[in-house]
């Protein structure tokens, strides 16, 4: 099962490490992981996807709110938040695939961030189901490059 976690720490080296590392000693797979500043520049939000189950999530929490640095813990869930990703992506267009690609970028309220005459640098933002989406009706073209920042989660 899939679990969105939000963990706001003071902003202090080593935090992100000890953080990762009860994680991974608690036997959870992180499957996406972002970290950032926040509007106080002493605080920094770890925004992690992890798989595991219930009980051991329990735990986990439970462990993180003890660690040293950490001030707050939340584990959403789909109707408790608001979830985003961000996807860059560069993608092989010429002058036959461009009008193509163009419009399948205002399908999905996509920007161009950057242009030249072999490729394209797409911006997309959106749940996952729509980055992914992107994601498959970009592959026939040639994606040549990606970035994705995985599930960043604001309680509504």
């Amino acid at each position: 099962m899939l679990h969105t976690i939000s963990v706001l720490v003071e902003n202090k080296f080593g935090v992100l490490t000890r953080v990762a590392g009860m994680i991974s000693g608690r036997a959870f797979n992180i499957d996406s992981l972002n970290v950032a500043p926040t509007h106080d520049a002493s605080l920094s939000r770890i925004t992690m996807v992890l798989k595991g189950d219930d009980a051991s999530l329990d735990l986990c929490m439970k462990q993180l709110r003890k660690l040293v640095n950490v001030v707050d813990v939340t584990d959403f869930n789909e109707s408790q938040a608001v979830t985003r990703e961000l996807l860059l992506v560069k993608v092989r267009a010429d002058a036959r695939t461009r009008p193509e690609l163009l419009q399948i970028k205002e399908i999905f309220r996509a920007k161009i961030v950057n242009l030249n005459h072999e490729s394209l640098i797409i911006e997309v933002t959106g749940n996952e189901e729509k980055v992914t989406a992107f994601l498959g009706l970009l592959e026939p073209y040639g994606i040549l490059e990606l970035a994705r920042t995985g599930r960043l989660a604001l309680k509504r």
